[in-house]
């Protein structure tokens, strides 16, 4: 740790991972999007062991849910990213994919949250957009955010830079996220480590600083 007048600095996962300043976000582990992504099983293994590590040491831990607006709710963004999604040109042929209640909206069972995690719904990518998610991790005294789930170049990438935008330390549980395109999810690892505010780790790593 590093002081910056009367500011310490933190430089690595160690100097992070204070179960009582910093959460874990399970990012949108759920029923339809786990389907989607080849590999889902291994990566909810690994949510596992973070999970019962974040437990045992005390960590605050939060679910993030993707839900689909109705139809009649959609504006242009989420129509066009709906119609992306389903790679359809004709927005009456959109459905929405994740409507509240249903079961392709649901956390996976294997990582049901327990009723001390903080469960929250949202519409855009970032995990902070629309959601009170900002105000529950500043009211909580949390500077730092460690995120694993699905996908990393969809909606992780975008949550991880925002969280650094409104001054938390966001760090990337690289081996516990899951992707679509693995190309893809690479460049938005390495665009990550370029930038340089993200701390990247792994999963035994992560628990290592846990524990130790």
């Amino acid at each position: 740790m590093l002081m910056h007048g009367s500011l310490q600095v933190p430089t690595c996962l160690a100097d992070v991972a204070d179960p009582k300043r910093t959460a874990l976000l399970v990012y949108d582990m759920q029923v339809g999007i786990a389907r989607q992504v080849p590999g889902a099983e291994a990566v909810i293994a690994q949510i596992q062991t973070l999970v019962s590590a974040a437990r045992t040491a005390g960590m605050r831990i939060a679910f993030s849910r993707h839900l689909s607006a109705p139809c009649s709710w959609m504006g242009v963004s989420q129509m066009r990213m709906a119609m992306a999604w389903q790679h359809i040109s004709d927005p009456q042929e959109v459905k929405p994919w994740f409507p509240r209640g249903a079961e392709a909206t649901e956390i996976v069972a294997d990582l049901a949250p327990q009723p001390d995690d903080l469960v929250f719904d949202k519409l855009a990518m970032s995990a902070f957009e629309g959601t009170f998610l900002e105000f529950a991790l500043r009211d909580a005294g949390i500077t730092g955010l460690a995120v694993a789930g699905i996908a990393l170049e969809v909606g992780i990438e975008p949550t991880l830079r925002h969280a650094a935008d409104l001054g938390f330390i966001p760090i990337l549980v690289e081996d516990a996220c899951g992707h679509g395109n693995a190309e893809a999810a690479a460049r938005s690892v390495e665009a990550l480590r370029f930038a340089g505010d993200t701390i990247v780790t792994t999963v035994s790593d992560f628990c290592r600083a846990l524990a130790g």
